[in-house]
This record gives structure tokens, C-alpha cells and sequence, in this order.
């Protein structure tokens, strides 16, 4: 059990900013074309976080050409390059799953003064 636990730790990132749940966050992940590597950057809202260690997740939501586009990243993938906090949220709600219902300036959330 001991080399799985060390595997593991040796696998976690060292850098990880900390966000919360309501956090606007920009991601930018490594995409890989053929034999061709570039960088692609997703802006949204952090509206869940799964998990700890290892398998820790989280999902950004954002709205795109009038559709709505969530994804989950892995929080410790080497193809999530880095993740910028641009907004703090002050939410009382451990998952926003309500935002998926919003529209307009009803899905927004309060900002962290």
C-alpha cells in the first residue's frame, strides 16, 4: 500500500492555486492534434469540486454562443498546464448546479469585496 500512496504523491502538482466553488477561473490545457501540440484556454465558473488527492476534479461552466458548456478537468493532469483565478465568489452553496437554470445577469454570483 506504502508504493501506491508514494506513486501518488509523486504524481500531485506543487502549484495549485487555491479557488473555490463560484471562482471565475481561466484553464489553459495542452490539446494534442496528430503530432501537434498547442494550448487552448477555457474561461468560466467553477461550479463543483470532486474529490481529494490524486482524483481531485473540478467543473467549469461558461456560456458560449448562447450555450451553455461545462467540462471537468482533472486538477492534477499534466495537460492542464496552469489555472489563473481572475474573480473570487462569495457563495453559500457547495455545488452551483442552480446556474445551469439562469440566464443573463441571473446567473452571475456575488463577488469576494
Amino acid at each position: 500500500m506504502d508504493k501506491i500512496r508514494a506513486f501518488t504523491n509523486e504524481q500531485l502538482k506543487a502549484d495549485v492555486p487555491q479557488f473555490g466553488i463560484g471562482d471565475g477561473v481561466k484553464v489553459y490545457v495542452r490539446i494534442v492534434e496528430g503530432d501537434k501540440s498547442r494550448t487552448q484556454m477555457f474561461e468560466g465558473t467553477v461550479i463543483a469540486k470532486h474529490g481529494g488527492g490524486i482524483s481531485e476534479t473540478f467543473t467549469v461552466r461558461r456560456v458560449s454562443y448562447g450555450v451553455g458548456v461545462e467540462k471537468t478537468f482533472p486538477l492534477h493532469s499534466p495537460n492542464v498546464e496552469k489555472i489563473v483565478v481572475f474573480r473570487e465568489a462569495k457563495v453559500r452553496r457547495a455545488k452551483l448546479y442552480y446556474l445551469r437554470d439562469r440566464v443573463g445577469k441571473a446567473a452571475k454570483v456575488k463577488e469576494k469585496i
